[in-house]
């Protein structure tokens, strides 16, 4: 293979120097930015399967949850709502362990209303995306935002049904900048209203910006999926 037909990444590079001097929520922090330049949104896959990121996020995770008052002796299990958050679910579940912490995890079923993983009947739990934004875009991938359509009350619903307790919604990227964020989700079984914790480990408008170490600030959204209203 030719050097100019040799494939690039499509993150800008972080020279490695300056990589190495960050403390790792830095680090988390500068891998996403480089990875949502010019981009509406994105799955984050380059960031949660990238080593520096894998070994980095799940403990980021339960370091965030635990600055919000919720430890692993909070909840018994993490699912992901979308497949987008599978890798951050498994990498939680190495980080407790490595702590001595026992934790489980489930991913929604996204063909039949259900859960794939352990049972949750009676456990608390917490459900987890890599991006939840107030913005809706139209994708191919599977996608949960927090409006038009609420797609979170229906996976609520899923999970109550299990005999499980939802005790927070937490995201990698949120995009509600709210100071004590919450969520409202709606049963569609019995029509139950409840507000849900939202936990934001990082705020979206604090990492579109320049990314530390690289080529320069962030181009204007193009390409790719479209958000709409």
């Amino acid at each position: 293979m030719t050097e100019e037909n040799k494939p690039t990444s499509a993150m800008p590079a972080i020279a490695d120097a300056d990589f190495a001097m960050m403390e790792p929520r830095e680090q988390l922090a500068a891998l996403l930015r480089a990875d949502m330049q010019g981009k509406p949104f994105s799955e984050l896959s380059s960031v949660l399967f990238d080593h520096r990121g894998a070994s980095i996020v799940g403990h980021i995770l339960l370091d965030t949850l635990e600055e919000q008052g919720y430890s692993v002796d909070d909840f018994d299990a993490v699912g992901a709502l979308t497949a987008a958050a599978v890798p951050l679910v498994g990498a939680m579940i190495q980080a407790a362990a490595s702590r001595g912490e026992d934790l489980d995890g489930f991913v929604m079923d996204f063909v039949y209303p259900s859960i794939k993983g352990p049972s949750i009947a009676g456990r608390r739990v917490i459900l987890l995306d890599s991006w939840l934004s107030e913005k809706s875009y139209v994708q191919t991938s599977s996608l949960v935002t927090l409006r038009n359509g609420n797609e979170l009350s229906l996976d609520f619903g899923v999970v109550d049904a299990q005999g499980a307790e939802v005790v927070a919604v937490a995201s990698l990227i949120g995009g509600v900048d709210m100071t004590d964020p919450t969520i409202t989700v709606i049963n569609p079984v019995n029509g139950e209203s409840r507000e849900l914790p939202f936990v934001e480990v990082f705020r979206e408008s604090e990492l579109r910006g320049p990314v530390p170490g690289g080529s320069g600030a962030d181009e204007p959204a193009h390409g790719g999926s479209e958000p709409r209203d």
